[in-house]
């Protein structure tokens, strides 16, 4: 099996961010949020006070302004095109994500594009609260082996060095720079 990062590896771009900016222009209320989030951003970025967990789910307060179901599903037919070409090109039946992004948001774009394995941060669609850790770092490989046991990696794809703990699990790790595959190094 192949396992994936989903943002800037399968995906162009940051899928959360960009929900968040779809959203705000649906929903001109979440501006009302803006000051809590620079505090977030503040505090987590600047001061690098709290967790990753704590800032995003400021971040997701937005979420009580939207109509969740609906909202991404909107979001991912507008966005469905920013899915990289390398993927679509050498995607198999049995893919596996692996993502800190939440379950909500990339559950139905992994279904659109036959995916049927996704692990990914379990966030209350309406209220933004975790349910479990972020899915980041060793939290993916231990999320990962909860669900498949030792199963062999045959390889691993991510944009970033933060998935070390993941290539380290596999027989073959690549790194994403766009369209390109390069060697994990």
């Amino acid at each position: 099996m192949n396992v994936y990062d989903f943002d800037k590896t399968i995906y162009d771009g940051d899928s959360t961010a960009n929900f968040y900016l779809f959203a705000m222009k649906r929903h001109k209320r979440i501006i009302l949020l803006g000051p809590s989030l620079f505090g977030a951003v503040m505090k987590f970025y600047v001061f690098k006070k709290g967790t990753k967990t704590q800032f995003k789910e400021v971040m997701y307060r937005f979420l009580r302004y939207c109509d969740t179901e609906k909202d991404v599903a909107d979001y991912w037919n507008v966005n469905i095109k920013k899915i990289k070409r390398y993927y679509l090109k050498q995607q198999r039946p049995d893919d596996v994500v692996v993502s800190a992004s939440s379950y909500f948001l990339l559950k139905p774009i992994c279904e659109k594009l036959g995916i049927k394995h996704l692990i990914a941060s379990n966030v209350d669609p309406s209220t933004g609260k975790y349910i479990g850790e972020n899915c980041h770092g060793k939290e993916k490989v231990r999320r990962f082996r909860e669900e498949f046991g030792e199963a062999q990696i045959d390889a691993f794809y991510s944009d970033s060095h933060s998935d070390d703990p993941m290539a380290e699990t596999a027989k073959k790790a690549f790194l994403i720079k766009g369209e390109e595959i390069l060697d994990w190094e």
